[in-house]
């Protein structure tokens, strides 16, 4: 099995690329094939609305770094996203990725059941940090892209959520995140 992780932080050794980390080294360690890339690294674009995705290609026409990173994604057995919540939602650098995620499904992709070019059955797992101390602020964010991902066929993912977690945190003393990193390393190389 492969999983493919993606930092949306600026930070490429910030709080969600901790928890991250510990993640896939445990999936290292169960045998798993893993990758982390850090999306702040490349050169991209956004979705670009063209709709070639739809009209005769079955990939993203757009040619850059994201390019092989789709693909990646796309043959990969589970799916890894972390990020810092800024602005209550993903880092802009996660939210560009996912929304060129628009290519995995198939036209007319609205009216069909079997709307989603990828194999079902990935694995899926979101990591997010958060400053804010209220666990009730920002907290639609995993429910919004989970349903999206599980419309291109992942399982219902599980999330790491860290809270009141700012940028002179350590991240790492939080035994919560880092023993739940180990829990979900494990889920997603059984398939649960």
């Amino acid at each position: 099995m492969n999983c493919i992780c993606l930092l949306g932080s600026p930070r490429k050794n910030g709080n969600s690329a901790t928890v991250a980390a510990r993640l896939m080294s445990r999936m290292a360690e169960l045998g798993a094939e893993v990758e982390t890339i850090c999306l702040n690294e490349l050169n991209y674009r956004g979705c670009q609305g063209c709709y070639a995705c739809k009209n005769g290609s079955e990939e993203c026409v757009l040619q850059d770094d994201l390019t092989a990173v789709l693909e990646k994604v796309r043959n990969a057995d589970a799916l890894v996203l972390a990020s810092p919540v800024y602005y209550g939602d993903v880092s802009g650098q996660l939210k560009n990725f996912i929304d060129r995620t628009f290519c995995f499904l198939k036209p007319k992709y609205y009216a069909r059941p079997d709307c989603s070019r990828l194999a079902p059955g990935k694995g899926f797992a979101m990591i997010l940090t958060q400053g804010h101390l209220d666990e009730n602020r920002f907290a639609d964010v995993f429910p919004r892209y989970n349903e999206f991902f599980q419309w291109y066929g992942y399982r219902s993912g599980a999330l790491l959520r860290g809270i009141g977690i700012s940028e002179l945190s350590n991240v790492a003393k939080r035994e919560y995140l880092m023993d739940g990193a180990w829990e979900v390393a494990e889920k997603l190389v059984k398939g649960e």
